[in-house]
């Protein structure tokens, strides 16, 4: 609809896309009229036609977004505070509950569905989705470097789009099979390998100080074959700075 709702008219609109989704929920979208709707919302038909000129496509666009949005507050506030390894573990647990809690019916696929794949309302909520999501993961990788706790070389939207794209073939999975397992070791794989690059960046810089400092030892002893003995076991001033590194 055009021009621009009141408050009291989004919160209307909002309580009948609510109301419709839970009747898809329940009773499926090929089993829920528009009259339900009206019927288990309060609202009349022209009432709803005023939110929804399109009528019923443009209501399902609409739940579609609703059910979108809630994957992600599902995940909160675990997906935006991603800033310790505890962190990261507390949200991987929020999403394996989440979908062992949805079980093998997604209300999400079903209403795109019916959207239509190439649909314009099925590609703004479903690469919607996909673009948040990825954003906060990446902004948790981004977050954690900051802090020293993941490498800095580590690409962070890479990262978050494998981890992303694992999570989905996770449960997608379990939706075919009822199966939450192959989503469990998505993200714990996923999170193992981040942790990985934390190590991989302390080991590297702790090797590249034992090379120099093999360096330094190696300049000393050269020059304590190549000067007389002193007391104490001294020789020249790079000998003497050797031993005390």
């Amino acid at each position: 609809m055009g021009g621009t709702l009141t408050r009291k008219g989004l919160a209307t609109r909002q309580r009948i896309v609510a109301g419709a989704a839970e009747l898809f929920r329940a009773r499926g979208v090929a089993g829920t009229s528009l009259d339900d709707v009206c019927e288990a919302t309060s609202t009349s038909k022209s009432q709803l036609f005023h939110y929804f000129p399109d009528g019923r496509t443009q209501l399902l666009a609409a739940v579609a977004q609703h059910e979108a949005d809630r994957v992600l507050e599902d995940q909160q506030p675990a997906l935006d505070q991603l800033t310790s390894w505890a962190a990261w573990q507390a949200w991987r647990d929020r999403v394996v509950e989440r979908y062992r809690a949805q079980g093998q019916s997604c209300p999400l696929a079903v209403l795109t569905s019916q959207l239509g794949p190439g649909s314009p309302e099925h590609q703004e909520v479903v690469v919607g989705l996909f673009r948040r999501w990825q954003r906060k993961i990446a902004d948790g990788i981004r977050g954690m470097q900051a802090s020293g706790q993941i490498g800095p070389s580590v690409d962070a939207d890479r990262r978050a789009a494998a981890l992303l794209a694992g999570l989905q073939g996770g449960v997608l999975i379990m939706l075919a099979t009822g199966e939450i397992a192959h989503l469990e070791v998505a993200l714990d794989e996923g999170i193992g390998a981040l942790r990985g690059t934390q190590g991989t960046a302390q080991d590297g810089a702790g090797a590249s100080g034992a090379v120099q400092d093999g360096a330094g030892a190696s300049g000393a002893a050269q020059d304590g074959a190549g000067g007389p003995a002193a007391p104490d076991g001294y020789g020249s001033p790079a000998a003497r700075d050797g031993s005390r590194a």
